[in-house]
Order: structure tokens, then sequence, then C-alpha cells
């Protein structure tokens, strides 16, 4: 992507995908006494280059910058994020091309088995239409075969992003206070368990808008999420929903639980929802993640004093993500159920 000199974290009005008009979703009663109206607050936005930028001044502010994103809001969105803009529009198209196939091409992948890697289904939450995959995409990558070229591109991307990952968290251990490699060796990432949830919500034209998914935060360390257009997710900070409208080819982070609970509550994991509006379709990619399933996520030591006791009980990535009998690859939070 190029270029851009400004600072690494700015606000800036929403930038609505060229060529679309942004429609706010309409509140329609599902949740009660809660408007589904978003507001069009600006979202801090991480310039990436800065962040690994060669010259020492610029990093040094772009870490400043971003703890005070992480302590203020717990999500951002990144540009200059160097992953070609023909690879995140491949990786869309293709995406589409595999919700498009005819279903007995993908019901081969419909499964209720938790050790299933590859996983596909439908949902229909108070009349919203949701297909989706999921797939563990580190340390091993699974991918549906079908339809030709999925595999390859989305293995492309999915190294890609998480890269851009992994230099985040270099930059967040750097705003913590300790060595920029910090929670890459804690988390044990080199065999960090990454996973995708592909999500595609058709049009529906004749119906109200309305939630897609409820209130909720996510386990892991970090979500990345790129969408194949502006607007739907709505991220909660201090008391309103913040419209995510931003530029679709620019990277959502949100913060997730396990930073949490490393940083004993320091940095906060983000809650989210989404609602969809019914006169596009709309495509979702999020990447989940997270530590080494055999990692102990516990309070880590340098967040813990006299002032600040530990406020969440160890327990390992496994044994988190199965907790309540949620499938490992579902990625349900628990958060509430570790906290003493």
């Amino acid at each position: 992507m190029a270029d851009t000199n400004i600072a690494s974290v700015l606000t800036q009005s929403p930038v609505p995908k060229s060529g679309t008009t942004s429609v706010p979703p309409k509140a329609c009663g599902v949740i009660s006494n809660d408007s589904l109206l978003g507001v069009d607050d600006a979202i801090p936005i991480i310039d990436y280059s800065m962040l690994t930028s060669d010259d020492p001044d610029q990093r040094s502010q772009a870490v400043k910058n971003l703890g005070k994103t992480c302590v203020e809001y717990g999500f951002f969105a990144v540009m200059n994020h160097a992953i070609p803009d023909s690879l995140i529009n491949g990786t869309m198209g293709a995406l589409m091309r595999f919700f498009d196939l005819a279903e007995e091409k993908k019901r081969k992948y419909q499964s209720n088995n938790y050790t299933d890697k590859i996983r596909w289904g439908r949902g229909d939450v108070h009349h919203v239409s949701r297909e989706y995959f999921k797939i563990a995409a580190h340390p091993q990558f699974h991918c549906p075969t079908d339809p030709d070229g999925l595999r390859e591109i989305l293995q492309e991307y999915s190294k890609r992003l998480r890269e851009v990952g992994i230099n985040l968290l270099r930059g967040i251990s750097k705003s913590l206070g300790v060595e920029e490699y910090y929670i890459q060796n804690a988390m044990n990432l080199q065999s960090g368990y990454d996973f995708f949830t592909a999500n595609d919500y058709p049009p529906r034209v004749s119906a109200p808008n309305i939630i897609g998914q409820f209130p909720h935060n996510d386990p892991g360390l970090l979500i990345l999420l790129m969408q194949n257009e502006s607007g739907g997710l709505q991220l909660e900070h201090k008391g309103k929903w913040l419209n995510a409208n931003l530029n679709p080819n620019w990277i959502i982070v949100n913060l997730a639980d396990h930073l949490e609970v490393l940083t004993n509550g320091k940095y906060k994991s983000t809650i989210h929802r989404v609602i969809v509006n019914n006169e596009i379709r709309r495509v979702t990619f999020p990447l989940f993640m997270g530590p080494s399933l055999e990692a102990l996520v516990s309070p880590a030591p340098e967040f813990v004093d006299d002032d600040h006791r530990p406020a969440y009980r160890g327990m390992s990535y496994k044994d988190y993500l199965e907790a309540n009998q949620h499938h490992i690859i579902e990625g349900k939070s628990c958060l509430k159920q570790i906290r003493l």
C-alpha cells in the first residue's frame, strides 16, 4: 500500500469503499433497551510502516502511541501494512467462490466434531442468514480443496497477515515496558494456535437491519479482521458503539482475552458486535491469533505487585478454548469465568 506521511496513531473520519454508500443500521428491537445505531466517532489508526521503520525515533513514537491506543481503546485499524491489495482482493474473491459452490461440495465439511480443523455450516439467528467456514491456520495450515486456487491464496494471505500480527505484538510488548519478544516467547508463538472464521452475510432486502452477532469478546491475543465492505462491525468504547466504517483494505485489530489475562487487566479485551446491512453482501475473514495450545496463560509477574494482585486464574489455552464444551475452533470467550 502507498506510504502516507502521518502520525502513527491518528483519528480520521470514516472512509466508505469507493463507489458505495455507507448505510447505517436500523434499530429493530432485537436487543432490549439498546439501540443498534452506532456512532461515527473516529477510530484510532496505526501506521504500520512507522512501527516497522528503520528510523528509531519513528519506531519509538509508534510504540508510545500504540500503547496509548491499547489502554484507551483496545482496538485500532492498521494502514500501510504492506499486504498487497491484489492479495486482499484475491482472498475475498476466493472466499466468495467457496461460498458460491454447490452445497453438496461444502457439506463434506459439515461437522460437530471439534477435532476437525475444517468446518462449514449455516446459522440463522433472529432471521439473519449466515454461512461460515472455520479453518485452523497455524501451526499447521488446513483448507478446503475447492474451488481451485483457494488453498494457495489463503495460505499466502495467512502468512502475510500473521507476520503483521507478530510485529504488532512486538510493538505491544515494548509499549508495556518489556523487551519486544516478551509476548512472542511467553506465549510460544512459534507453535501458536491460530484459526480463521470466514463469514458470508448475503443481502436480504426485505428484512430489517438486525444484529448479526451479539456483543462478545474473543479468545486469543489479537483478532485481525478484514472485510469486503466497510461497515457492520461495531466496537464498544466508553459506553458507546463505534461504527468501524473504514477502508476495507485496512486491518481492524481487536485486543483479545489472553492479552488481558497476561497483562493482568492493563490492556482489555475488546467487546464488539455485528450489525447486518441487508442491502449488500458482507464477507469477513478474521484471524484469531493465539498462544500455543499448551501455554499456561496467567498474569505475568511484571504486571503483579502489592497494588495489583493477580486478577485472573491461570489456564492453558487449550483448556480455555474447551471450557464449557466450546469447541477449540469455535472461538468462544469465557473470560468472566476465570476472573478472580
